[in-house]
């Protein structure tokens, strides 16, 4: 098969979901046979408009933005869009909601089966102003319109698009990331001035929808005697917020800053956290807190659906979800219940090796492309039916 990917910010991977997603997904499917070429944002890549490089047999293509938030997502997107028409390819694949605004671009302009896979709802992020917000629920509604299939990530996405739309989807989750080795020394958290098990971590973009702020507040609260408190992420269009949360933990000791953590580095401190917390108002399926599950971690998180489908049933703890006090009380519990903590951890990790594989993820998307080439296309897309927006899904 020839597949067009759109949507992605590019690869390597830096920071983000969709680029590890890719990263591990599509060199996958070059080693099966499959063409892939991911059309990039020059932005990210640092690269010049329209140069071509290789990641692992991927073919990578930096595709001319503007460096503004929100409109470089969307021009890359539209010239991606405009590179699948003629004959090309099989597959065109958009990745995330904004993007899928240009699904009926590709779907008028080329016999490419058009495939979503639809993260998270984007249009809920803090980040986005109004304009940007309605741009990209306007990309949900084009995407249930013109996307052949539809992948959801979590049982909630898929119960939001039936409940919404009465559009069937199909439930393939990601899969955390394969961490390498790491410093047996614990050389780099004792820089941090941190002690293998006795911190708290969180991982993961400084952005309001995740509430670092929130776990910040509550272990100030708390003050866990012997215990620190890890933030580590990235920026993301968010300065405003992030400026009012370094200032408050520059003034507890005990909480420590660590920037975006890639690597060695990153493997080092996730393996040796405590607990992994991660009190997030708003999530696809978190790849942090798979990640954590999978290395072992104890886990605790907000009582949002996506966590629930993760840590539920004895493989983590939950608190309310923006509920400072349900959330000082959960700290406290795990904190002072290790061993309890230890053998959900160990159920969570069963649970991850059993049903989360990226093997198995490439083979089931694969799968749904084979399925969606051998569908005929309907002679009238401008105006589909519930029933036939539920029929050119095929079946899980």
């Amino acid at each position: 098969m020839r597949i067009a990917v759109i949507g992605a910010k590019g690869l390597p991977p830096k920071q983000g979901g969709i680029e590890h997603y890719c990263a591990e997904v599509y060199p996958r499917m070059v080693a099966q046979g499959h063409t892939v070429d991911l059309y990039a944002r020059c932005s990210y890549t640092e690269s010049s408009w329209l140069d071509h490089y290789d990641f692992q047999g991927v073919r990578i293509t930096s595709l001319p933005g503007l460096e503004l938030r929100g409109v470089d997502a969307f021009i890359t997107s539209a010239l991606g869009a405009i590179a699948t028409t003629g004959n090309k390819y099989d597959i065109a694949h958009f990745h995330a909601l904004g993007p899928s605004l240009f699904t009926g671009l590709a779907r008028i302009t080329s016999p490419a089966k058009v495939v979503v896979t639809c993260q998270g709802l984007d249009w809920q992020r803090a980040k986005w102003g109004s304009f940007s917000t309605q741009l990209i629920h306007l990309g949900e509604k084009a995407a249930v319109r013109f996307a052949h299939g539809i992948i959801v990530v979590s049982d909630a996405l898929k119960s939001y698009f039936l409940q919404t739309y009465g559009r069937e989807t199909i439930y393939i989750p990601n899969a955390p990331a394969c961490y390498g080795e790491s410093d047996p020394n614990f050389t780099y958290g004792t820089q941090l001035g941190l002690e293998p098990g006795r911190y708290i971590l969180f991982l993961g973009r400084l952005v309001p929808e995740k509430r670092p702020d929130l776990l910040v507040e509550a272990f100030s609260t708390l003050k866990p005697k012997g215990w620190k408190l890890v933030i580590a992420g990235g920026v993301s269009d968010t300065r405003s917020f992030t400026a009012k949360l370094l200032e408050k933990i520059a003034s507890n000791r005990d909480i420590v800053f660590a920037g975006e953590l890639r690597g060695p580095r990153l493997w080092e401190i996730v393996r040796g956290a405590g607990l992994f917390v991660l009190p997030s108002d708003l999530e696809g399926l978190p790849l942090v807190m798979l990640e954590a599950m999978q290395e072992g971690i104890p886990v605790l998180g907000s009582d949002i659906p996506p966590h629930q489908q993760l840590i539920s049933r004895g493989r983590g703890m939950l608190f309310e979800a923006g509920n400072l006090d349900s959330c000082v009380r959960s700290l406290d519990w795990a904190i002072h219940h290790p061993t309890a903590m230890a053998a959900m951890a160990q159920n969570a990790q069963k649970h991850v090796q059993l049903y989360y594989s990226w093997d198995r993820i490439t083979s089931e998307t694969l799968k749904l492309y084979t399925s969606l080439l051998n569908l005929p296309e309907p002679a009238d897309i401008r105006q589909p039916s519930s029933t036939k927006l539920a029929g050119i899904v095929s079946k899980e």
